[in-house]
């Protein structure tokens, strides 16, 4: 049998990953460092929140393309809550994020051409990116004071085959937001080359009000009071297509309920094209569309749980770090992670391993396309007590190996 070249992945394990799984068979303790599913990480949903998947009007069958009218409204009113006017017509329901992408990637994207995409960034996008037959070019975020966008280092990867740019807002793991001058910058970029603008707003809902400096014994500042202001307002003479979903707005990554909002020149020409696209898929199901209305508005009770554990968990993390003035924790401006630039005296995979061992689980910078030494990544989301003794833990490897 011959495979797909789509999938020619290496599916080995590998030596991370094998020395995580021996670790959890052996029943040994694991401070995990890299939570991302809140529904596992002690927070408190509301005891009624399932039963609004018994609505009787799921037991129509009323294929929507775009999907069902009740449901378009409401992510109308979620961004009626950011400041942006809305109509349904402007709205896609899709199942995750991810087939969002897919969606647009087939939108926009013919086999072979390329989409741009800052790094620091997510890895999903190199799988999703394979599977449609597109290329990405890594276009850089630069830290200096913060992380910032790179106008020019996006204009030096373009090409004649670019077709769209990727914005994370705020970026995942780094926290940066878009400021509007790097918006301005990459808008410019758009109409010169004719690029579509795709951005992704799942953590558009936890920006983070102090303590953002990012270093350990720095003050703490405030985030400007624009930072999380959505593309779903659009950008003149720039197609926007914005993605998101329930996953991180409310906490709930299993109900596989996301987005697409579309903006800007030919947008009804768009959306006619993803209407058929989604028609041919029909995959968003009918009780987790009526549901939708009620979960999104009661998104609010798991924000606040999870912007009150990011804050404790970080200032316990910048509290653990206050004795290592080599080690750096980088600003942040939104989401629920953490960078640390670390002397780069070994490769990030043997600290991270060395750190397992002394049962502490974190990712090592490179998984987001970092230098493959002196960064790592810390989730913020995970249970206190957990975080704080995974953070003591880590502070302590650090402040031997460092022989500060």
């Amino acid at each position: 049998m011959v495979f797909s070249h789509r999938t020619d992945w290496n599916t080995e394990e590998s030596e991370l990953a094998r020395a995580h799984r021996l670790r959890v068979e052996a029943g040994e303790p694991i401070a995990d460092l890299t939570a991302s599913n809140p529904t596992r990480c002690g927070f408190e949903y509301d005891p009624g929140l399932l039963a609004t998947l018994a609505d009787a009007r799921a037991l129509d069958y009323d294929p929507q393309p775009r999907g069902l009218l009740r449901g378009r409204e409401a992510v109308c009113l979620y961004y009626a809550g950011h400041g942006v006017a809305l109509a349904p017509q402007q709205i896609v329901l899709t199942t995750s994020t991810s087939e969002a992408y897919s969606f647009l990637f087939r939108l926009l994207l013919d086999p072979g051409d390329e989409i741009i995409v800052p790094q620091p960034g997510y890895p999903l996008f190199d799988f999703l990116a394979g599977l449609d037959d597109v290329k990405l070019k890594a276009a850089p975020l630069v830290y200096d004071y913060g992380w910032q966008i790179d106008p020019e280092g996006f204009r030096r990867v373009l090409s004649p085959r670019t077709r769209a740019i990727v914005l994370v807002h705020p970026n995942n793991p780094t926290g940066h937001f878009t400021k509007p001058w790097e918006a301005a910058e990459l808008a410019r970029l758009c109409r010169e080359f004719n690029l579509a603008l795709i951005v992704d707003e799942v953590f558009l809902d936890y920006p983070l009000a102090a303590n953002l400096t990012g270093s350990a014994t720095g003050p703490g500042v405030n985030l400007a009071a624009n930072a999380a202001v959505s593309f779903a307002a659009g950008i003149e003479g720039v197609p926007v297509f914005v993605v998101s979903g329930l996953s991180k707005i409310a906490g709930l990554p299993q109900m596989k309920a996301a987005w697409i909002v579309t903006t800007g020149p030919q947008a009804t020409a768009a959306l006619d094209r993803l209407e058929v696209i989604a028609d041919t898929f029909l995959s968003m199901n009918a009780p987790v569309q009526c549901a939708l209305p009620a979960w999104l508005e009661g998104r609010r009770a798991i924000q606040r749980q999870i912007l009150a554990r990011v804050a404790a968990n970080l200032a316990e993390l910048d509290r653990q770090l206050v004795r290592l003035p080599a080690v750096s924790r980088l600003k942040i401006e939104g989401g629920w992670y953490a960078v640390l630039r670390i002397p780069a005296l070994q490769p990030d995979e043997q600290t991270v391993l060395a750190l397992l061992e002394r049962g502490v689980w974190l990712h090592p910078g490179y998984f987001f396309g970092m230098p493959p030494s002196g960064w790592l990544v810390v989730s913020l989301l995970g249970p206190e007590e957990e975080f704080r003794a995974g953070a003591s833990s880590l502070a302590a490897y650090l402040d031997a190996f460092l022989g500060t």
